[in-house]
This record gives structure tokens, sequence and C-alpha cells, in this order.
């Protein structure tokens, strides 16, 4: 028997007073695949990621991520398998790097080692006592990358992956994809650079209007 998909939505549809920010979307990731989001400014890719993150209810349509019904309480029960690396990096900013994964590993029922790792495999064990509010916008996305090998999620949901980062961090992204498909989770990759994500990825959407306008290998 087939697995049951990691995501499988239909119609979703996202309303705001005076706009309709997501029509018709249908999604479907299954276990190990990477997919790539693509579409301009304003196209509704990052309102996707916060449904599919079961963060923004549809207005309309429905489906499943990770077997919980979009919309209901089951969805309490698979956050925690789910990790949303935004725009802004979700650390307490008076808190230190360290303080950062180790709250983090506390609530993951993680050990303080566990987070310790985290930090040294992202190259931040020199900065683990250095507060997240001083640090630059490269750390926190690095820090953000050591929360998701903390958390080792089954769905990843990346908004604009490599902004922020160096080039050289451009591996420290590949290896945290493979290493959720490889353990037969799913990944979706918000970006504007299509050559940049193009290895990392199994197929492609285009959102344009809110719509899935095209899909690609």
């Amino acid at each position: 028997m087939p697995e049951d998909p990691i995501v499988a939505v239909e119609g979703i549809a996202v309303r705001r007073p005076g706009a309709l920010i997501l029509r018709e979307v249908s999604l479907e990731l299954r276990s190990g695949e990477a997919v790539g989001l693509f579409g301009a400014n304003g196209s509704g890719k990052t309102t996707l990621l916060r449904v599919l993150a079961t963060l923004t209810r549809p207005s309309s349509g429905g489906g499943t991520v990770l077997g919980a019904s979009l919309g209901t309480d089951a969805v309490e029960r698979v956050r925690p398998r789910i990790a949303l690396v935004a725009h802004d990096p979700a650390l307490v900013a008076n808190l230190t790097l360290g303080e950062n994964l180790r709250l983090l590993a506390l609530l993951a029922g993680r050990g303080v080692d566990d987070a310790t790792r985290s930090l040294e495999a992202v190259g931040l064990s020199g900065a683990s006592g250095r507060r997240a509010a001083v640090c630059s916008n490269g750390m926190r996305r690095r820090a953000e990358f050591a929360r998701v090998m903390l958390a080792a999620p089954d769905l990843l949901l990346l908004d604009e992956a490599h902004v922020g980062l160096d080039p050289a961090a451009g591996d420290l992204v590949a290896h945290i994809v493979e290493s959720v498909t490889g353990r037969g989770g799913g990944v979706v990759i918000v970006s504007h650079e299509r050559e940049r994500v193009g290895g990392l990825i199994d197929r492609s959407l285009t959102l344009a209007d809110g719509r899935i306008t095209e899909v690609g290998r």
C-alpha cells in the first residue's frame, strides 16, 4: 500500500477583507519529496505556506497535513512535526542563541547536548552566548536551521531559504532539505531563485494571482 501523502489539499481559498489571496489551490506532497514554489511578490506563496503550517485556516477548500484535517482540532497534534522558516526568525530576542536552542530542546523533549550539537552543525558554536537581538541576520538565519535540525520535522516549509545567508551556507540548506526528505518527510521551498534551488527539488509549482499556473519537474 502506498504511504499517505504528507500534504493533500484541494480547492484551497483564503480571503481577506477586499481581497482573495488564494484561489482553488490544490497540492499533494509525497513522502520523501521536495517541491519548489515560485511566483512574484503578492502571488500568495507565503499565505500558502501558512496554510500548510496550519497557522492560517482556509476560507474554503480543505484537505490534510500529516493526516490531520485542516480547520479541525486535529492540527494541534501535528504542529510539533512541522517546521516553518519564515522571513522573521523564530527566536526570542533577549535570549542568547544557546538559550533559544536549549529552550526548544526542552519543549521538544531533547537534551541540552542536542542543542549544542545543532549550533555547532551550523557554525555557531562560538556565538552560543550572544543575544539573538544583537546577532546579524545571517547568524539568526543559521540559528533557524539549527532549530530545524533539533526539531527533526516531518514537514519543512522554507520561505526564501537562502535570504540572509552567505554563499558558503548554500550547502547548509541542501543538507537540511536532504535530511528531511531522506527520512521520509516532505519539503516545500518558496524562492525567487529557481536556479539556486533547482538541484534541491523534485518538481516546481508557480503561483500567480493566487492560483497554481504552472507545474514542472
